[in-house]
């Protein structure tokens, strides 16, 4: 009996079990109501009674038919659970039956693959059994080879060593009779040597006579004589090492100038730009004369807040229309300018209008500064940069060297610098900004103390450039000296570009000196006749006397007015010096 069938059981029984208990609670209700002495069926509690007792009765009933069909379907759950069961006995005598026959199959196959592997077990065996057998063979075979082998080794070292034993015996011999032949040379040696030395003292002693001989022949002493032969190979050393010299630099030019003249031309005529002089004064145009009576303003009010507002002079004399504003510092110069303007424009002019047009003409020449900066380094390459080194960039667009706007001059040398270091394959980048921002300190210099290459280096090195940067500003001046390629090539670039023909002008005095210094230089040395500055002071012609200087002595002087211009003066580019000597003989035929 399964589980199942064990609750259906239990089930039907205690059905059974509450119908019969409610028959017999019924049947003894009825009885004791007969029992009792029945009352007056008209009696009303009799009768609710009675109609109670029906109801429980029916409802006994159906609690008994109720339990009848449950007892009903629990025997039929039964019966098929009971089929069900045997349904499931009959499939487990099935399997039970397959699983016997697998299982006598399986112990059948397991007897025959341990038979196949006990038979492949013996033959693997008698496999490994001859193989062992060959290997022993053959390692005996090389066992034998190696003995007789290393007996013959053995062998042809002892007939080595009895040969190198002879040898060593028959140079031992050889030694010492070498040594018996030593000991005979040097005896001979000792012998010569005093001979040699007796030689020795006789030839001093004429060597002195022949000496005082000369000396009283020539009427000089050693040392005169010494003196004399030194000054004559001096001159004699001097005169090949000017050959030598102008050997050196022929073969040099025939190589290297050309190399970098085509350098240095290239990238000249690639950015050669055009460049505007400037002073320190700048001239505003007036609509009419009246305007200046306006400008000076009541008691001269006007003038006086303008000046003291701006910083500028206003210098307003006879110049008809026109007005002079001067200023040493370039950007307050523009912004009085412009704020002048302004004001002539609109027409009223008093102190407290000029306060309010000066500020809006700072904001826009400061606006102008900063675009020009941003334009500049556009143009150069440059894409990072510190703020305020952008500032004081745009700073430069109002100052100029030279009459060389510093601004477009810092541009050009950038280009310049790009050129060269391409040329050379260096590093671009680095170079052009080194060749930027070497002047950056001009922009301080109204403000600050010092050499501008100095106030640059100290700038760049608080805002983050990099070392090379920062030694290439302070070197291009050689205020420091240069150390690395970039400084090099910056202070190439920058007299590049400030020595260009038209990029830099100088006042006339300068000038002037400049030209006599270079005369007063040549015209110094010896066996000069003429001294002639050409090319506004780039090249100079020097006559010398045919008689008194010739060749090599023409180019060493060519080398040494170089070099002492190089030492005393300061020049834009470079200054050529040709030395002409001209030799003419005349004859007359009669």
């Amino acid at each position: 009996m399964t589980g199942l069938e064990a609750v259906l059981l239990v089930a039907v029984l205690l059905l059974t079990v509450v119908v019969a208990g409610a028959l017999v609670i019924g049947v003894r209700a009825v009885r004791q109501m007969g029992g009792a002495g029945m009352p007056a069926r008209d009696d009303p509690a009799f009768a609710a009674e009675r109609d109670r007792q029906e109801q429980s009765l029916a409802a006994l009933r159906e609690a008994a038919d109720e339990a009848s069909s449950s007892v009903d379907v629990a025997k039929s759950a039964a019966a098929a659970a009971r089929t069900e069961a045997a349904a499931a006995k009959a499939e487990a005598n099935a399997a039970r039956a397959e699983a016997l026959r697998v299982l006598d199959a399986a112990r059948a196959e397991a007897d025959n693959v341990l038979e196949r592997a006990h038979r492949q077990a013996e033959i693997d065996a008698e496999q490994v059994r001859a193989a062992a057998r060959r290997s022993g063979e053959r390692e005996v075979a090389m066992l034998a080879s190696t003995t007789r082998e290393q007996a013959a080794e053995v062998e042809r070292r002892a007939q080595r060593m009895d040969e190198r034993e002879r040898l060593h015996t028959e140079e031992v011999e050889r030694l010492a009779e070498r040594e018996r032949q030593l000991t005979a040379a040097a005896a001979e040696l000792n012998a010569r040597e005093a001979a040699l030395a007796v030689r020795d003292a006789a030839l001093a002693e004429a060597e002195e006579r022949r000496r005082r001989e000369l000396e009283r022949v020539a009427g000089l002493t050693v040392d005169a004589a010494r003196q004399e032969l030194v000054d004559a190979i001096e001159g004699q050393a001097k005169r090949e090492a000017a050959i030598l010299v102008r050997d050196i630099e022929s073969d040099a030019r025939s190589t290297a100038d050309q190399r970098a003249r085509h350098i240095v031309v290239d990238a000249i005529q690639r950015v050669a730009s055009e460049q505007t002089a400037e002073s320190v004064v700048s001239v505003l145009h007036l609509p009419g004369d009246e305007m200046k009576g306006r400008i000076i303003g009541r008691e001269g009010r006007n003038i006086r807040a303008f000046e003291s507002v701006t910083g500028v002079n206003l210098i307003i004399d006879d110049t008809p229309e026109a007005v002079l504003l001067s200023c040493f510092d370039p950007v307050r110069r523009e912004i009085g300018r412009l704020t002048l303007e302004k004001l002539v424009l609109d027409g009223r002019i008093h102190p407290h209008r000029i306060e309010e047009v000066y500020d809006t003409a700072r904001y826009e020449v400061e606006g102008l500064c900063r675009r020009a900066a941003e334009d500049a380094l556009v143009d150069v390459g440059i894409t990072e940069m510190h703020d305020e080194l952008v500032t004081l960039l745009g700073r430069l667009r109002y100052r100029t060297s030279y009459g060389q706007n510093v601004l477009k001059h810092l541009v050009e040398t950038a280009h310049i610098a790009g050129v060269m270091a391409a040329e050379l394959r260096l590093d671009v980048p680095t170079i052009k900004r080194c060749a930027f921002l070497h002047d950056i300190g001009k922009a301080l210099t109204h403000e600050v103390e010092g050499s501008h290459a100095i106030i640059g280096a100290d700038l760049a090195r608080k805002y983050g450039e990099s070392e090379d940067v920062v030694h290439a500003i302070e070197a291009h001046h050689n205020e420091v000296p240069p150390q690395t390629i970039e400084a090099v090539l910056t202070q190439a670039s920058d007299a590049c570009s400030g020595g260009r023909p038209g990029a830099r002008r100088e006042s006339l005095e300068a000038y002037v000196k400049r030209l006599e210094r270079i005369e007063e230089i040549a015209g110094g040395k010896l066996g000069v006749e003429k001294v002639f500055a050409m090319q506004a002071g780039r090249e100079i012609r020097v006559m010398v006397k045919p008689d008194d200087v010739d060749d090599i002595g023409a180019a060493v002087l060519a080398r040494d007015v170089a070099k002492q211009i190089e030492e005393e003066l300061t020049y834009p580019g470079q200054i050529r010096v040709t030395v002409v000597r001209e030799s003419r003989v005349s004859e007359i035929a009669r």
